[in-house]
């Protein structure tokens, strides 16, 4: 079965958590599922980034918002998204409380896949 029958789905104003691999010398205290690699020197983990939907895609993607206004395309079956709780919401509510849908556009863009990032404003 597909993933999205198990999960209510996305709309514009959503907030959402979105589980990102890290690979550093010095994980954050914020750093989940921290294993060192072969040779220990350095370390692979997990951030989650709270984010805002501010478009759902035709093709079954979704353009997410970062705080500093940044966008990701994701697509709505990644593993590593998911819509925030009600504990993320009061754990993090400083975080989320500086996310404010914005026109879909306006913002720094990148996809989650190759992050590049490009200005879609002069």
């Amino acid at each position: 079965m597909e993933r999205n029958v198990w999960r209510r789905p996305f709309k514009r104003g959503d907030w959402v958590v979105f589980r990102r691999l890290k690979h550093t010398t010095r994980p954050g205290r914020r750093a989940r599922e921290v294993h060192a690699t072969e040779n220990g020197d350095y370390y692979d983990y997990f951030i989650d980034k709270f984010w805002i939907v501010v478009d759902v895609l035709a093709d079954n993607r979704l353009m997410l918002q970062t705080r500093r206004g940044k966008t990701h395309a994701v697509d709505v079956n990644d593993s590593n998204l998911r819509h925030a709780t009600w504990w993320d919401r009061l754990r993090n509510r400083a975080r989320f409380a500086q996310l404010q849908p914005d026109e879909p556009g306006e913002a720094q863009q990148a996809t989650a896949n190759d992050g590049i990032h490009s200005r879609s404003k002069g």
